[in-house]
């Protein structure tokens, strides 16, 4: 179930931090990472480093951020 609504959320949102995903869905960051392995493995979601946030626009802390993308 969480892996179609994960599914729909990076369609939807093209990329997103692993913080804000892990907020999004109330779990963990290192569940959530479990789960996108199975999309990453399926070759529809990518892995990108981000830079660090300085902005505060997102939950992440001054460390690099772990953005996921979908692949179409």
């Amino acid at each position: 179930m969480i892996l179609t609504a994960l599914k729909s959320y990076l369609i939807k949102n093209k990329r997103a931090p692993l913080i804000d995903m892990a907020h999004h869905f109330d779990i963990e960051p290192d569940a959530l990472k479990g789960m996108l392995e199975h999309w990453i493995r399926k070759k529809k979601v990518r892995q990108i480093e981000g830079l660090s946030c300085t902005k505060g626009c997102c939950q992440a802390s001054q460390v690099n951020l772990e953005i996921y993308e979908w692949v179409d």
